[in-house]
C-alpha cells in the first residue's frame, strides 16, 4: 500500500535535549541518524540532564564544525568548541534506566555548560553506538541498538497530526498557547501527505530508500510543552493530547522507528507504507 505521502523535514540532535539542526539529507545509521544524540549532558552523579529538568537546554546550540567537533553556542556564554574524544576510559553513565559507557568531553565542556545551568554538569561522548545500548527488548530484534536518543534510533511525526492537534488547541481552554510548531516534539523525520493520526497503525514503512520497522507510538513527557525558543513552559500540547488522542493510557504524538538497513534519507523522499 502506498500513499502520496513525503518527507518534509529532517533533523538532528547533535547532543540530546539541546536545539535541533535541519537537514536536507541524513545516512541512516543502525543506531540512528549519523550525527544524532551521540553526545549527553549528565549531573554529578552521571544521570542524563535533559528539558524535563533544564528547559534551558533548549536554547544551547551545538553546530558540527569539523572533524567531530562541536561549537557551542547559548544566551549569555561565549561560544566554545569541543573536539570529540579521541582518548580517555569510558565511564559508566545512566541515561533513565540504562548504564551505558561513555567518554568525558573534558573540564573545559562541563564549566560551560555547569556556568550556563547553574548545576553540576559534564558533557559525555557514546563512541562506540553499535556496543553501547541495546533498544527495549519489547519492541525491538536482537542486535538492535540505540544512541542516546530517549529509547528508539528516529521519531517520526506528521504534519497532518500536528494541524489535527492544533485544532484541538484552537477549541480548547489554552488557545493562546496555539498554534504549535513541530519543533515541540523534536523528530528526526516529518511526514506530508498523510491523514490526521494515520500514523497511529503503521507497522513497516520505506521512506525514499530506507525500510524501517514502526516499533512503538510515542507516549509524550512534560518536554513538548517546553517553547523551544524562550524555554517557556505552558499547558500545551498535554492538555489538549490528554483529551483527544490518549492511547493506552499514554498521550500520544508521533511514532519510534527502527531501520532495517542502513541509507540516506533526502528531504522529498516518498513515503510508502508496506504494512
Amino acid at each position: 500500500m502506498s500513499t502520496h505521502a513525503l518527507l518534509s523535514a529532517l533533523y538532528i540532535y547533535p547532543v540530546k535535549s539541546l536545539r535541533g539542526l535541519a537537514r536536507e539529507a541524513a545516512d541512516v545509521e543502525p543506531w540512528g541518524l549519523a550525527g544524532d544524540r551521540r553526545w549527553m549532558l549528565v549531573d554529578a552523579d552521571g544521570r542524563v540532564i535533559t528539558q524535563r529538568q533544564q528547559a534551558s537546554t533548549a536554547l544551547v546550540t551545538a553546530q558540527p564544525s569539523g572533524g567531530g567537533s562541536l561549537r557551542f553556542t547559548a544566551p549569555g556564554q561565549e561560544a566554545l568548541e569541543v573536539a570529540r574524544p579521541e582518548q580517555g576510559t569510558p565511564e559508566p553513565v545512566l541515561i533513565f534506566r540504562d548504564k551505558v559507557d561513555a567518554v568525558a568531553a573534558g573540564d573545559a565542556a562541563d564549566t560551560w555548560f555547569s556556568d550556563y545551568l547553574g548545576v553540576r554538569a559534564r558533557l559525555v561522548y557514546m563512541a562506540d553506538p553499535a556496543v553501547c545500548r541495546p533498544v527495549d527488548p519489547e519492541y525491538s530484534h536482537p542486535g538492535d541498538t540505540v544512541s542516546f536518543a530517549d529509547g528508539f534510533p528516529l521519531l517520526l511525526t506528521a504534519t497532518a497530526s500536528l494541524d489535527t492537534l492544533n485544532a484541538h488547541i484552537a477549541q480548547g481552554a489554552n488557545a493562546s498557547e496555539g498554534p504549535l510548531p513541530m519543533n515541540r516534539f523534536r523528530p528526526n523525520a516529518v511526514v506530508d501527505g498523510t491523514e490526521g493520526w494515520a500514523e497511529d497503525d503503521w507497522r513497516r514503512i520505506r521512506i525514499g530508500e530506507v525500510t524501517f520497522r514502526v516499533a512503538k507510538r510515542c507516549a509524550r513527557c512534560v518536554v513538548p510543552t517546553t517553547d523551544q525558543d524562550t524555554a517557556e513552559r505552558g499547558r500545551e500540547p498535554m492538555r489538549s493530547l490528554a483529551k483527544h488522542h490518549r492511547i493506552d493510557g499514554a498521550t500520544i504524538f508521533g511514532q519510534n522507528l527502527i531501520p532495517e538497513h542502513p541509507g540516506t534519507l533526502r528531504v522529498g523522499d516518498p513515503l510508502t507504507i508496506l504494512e
